[in-house]
């Protein structure tokens, strides 16, 4: 493993992503060489950067082998190529069953190597109050059900999507494991994301005190909806350092300092509170 960090900069990427995976990876690979000329050592992508089609069953049709495929090998070539940490979005990998697929979260190494494989937990499925909006993501992904955190030269990275931010519970399981950092690539709707998105990225970073990369989807995609983006970078005391603020898609970036993390634990300790078993 590479000598570890105790600071270095992240950077999340925002995309607006079509019913088109050539384009997709094209500008995707731009907005990684911006992020690297600006110094990334980590980079996040956001949920289903590869495509958004008219329907969710798409995902089904596109599917990948763990390992194998043009999405994870668009990855691998990247990280690789640019020596950097790239957390992968999301990408659909097949399941067990036929008919439904992981949306799954891959962190890779500046070798290209798949270290952390990350099933999404929590599926939406939901109706959103006051609007004919509905989205019912189990009848597409299969659950994953284990909270994953690797061990990194930029620290423990833990991995999180989207309507996982939801659930207190997975960040308390990530942190226990030793999360200092957590990635949440997200499609974050623009109705849910105007009322919560930034309220739940600082409440989960004050919680945990971890550092929140929120990379998310922005604007109308091939089926019509809107995702929210508003792109973040949160601190341990919640302090929102990096954010977009205009629909387009673009990059942020943060430096992150492993050691005022650390120093914040010893001074606020919150951990040594809890009374409260950890729900995993």
């Amino acid at each position: 493993m590479q000598e570890s960090k105790s600071i270095f900069k992240c950077a999340a990427i925002q995309m607006n992503s079509s019913a088109d995976v050539a384009d997709n990876l094209k500008r995707c690979a731009r907005l990684i060489e911006q992020a690297v000329s600006q110094q990334a050592d980590l980079i996040v992508l956001p949920e289903t950067f590869a495509f958004m089609g008219k329907s969710l069953k798409d995902q089904i049709g596109l599917a990948e082998t763990l390992g194998s495929g043009v999405i994870q090998d668009f990855l691998a070539q990247q990280a690789q190529q640019h020596r950097v940490w790239l957390v992968g979005g999301t990408v659909p990998i097949h399941s067990q069953e036929t008919q439904r697929v992981y949306a799954t979260c891959l962190l890779l190494n500046s070798s290209g190597e798949s270290v952390a494989i990350y099933h999404k937990i929590h599926l939406f499925d939901v109706s959103l109050p006051g609007k004919n909006e509905n989205y019912r993501e189990s009848k597409v992904f299969q659950p994953g059900d284990t909270p994953v955190v690797a061990d990194t030269p930029l620290g423990s990275i833990g991995l999180a999507v989207c309507y996982d931010l939801r659930f207190p519970e997975l960040f308390r399981v990530l942190t226990a494991k030793g999360a200092e950092l957590i990635v949440l690539p997200s499609a974050f709707t623009k109705y849910t994301g105007e009322a919560h998105w930034q309220l739940l990225l600082r409440a989960r970073a004050v919680e945990n005190q971890v550092w929140l990369i929120g990379a998310n989807q922005v604007g109308v995609h091939a089926n019509g909806r809107s995702t929210y983006g508003h792109s973040a970078i949160i601190e341990p005391w919640g302090k929102v350092v990096a954010k977009v603020e205009s629909e387009t898609e673009q990059v942020i970036m943060a430096e992150i300092n492993r050691e005022k993390q650390a120093d914040l634990r010893v001074r606020f300790p919150c951990f040594e509170h809890r009374h409260i078993e950890i729900p995993y």
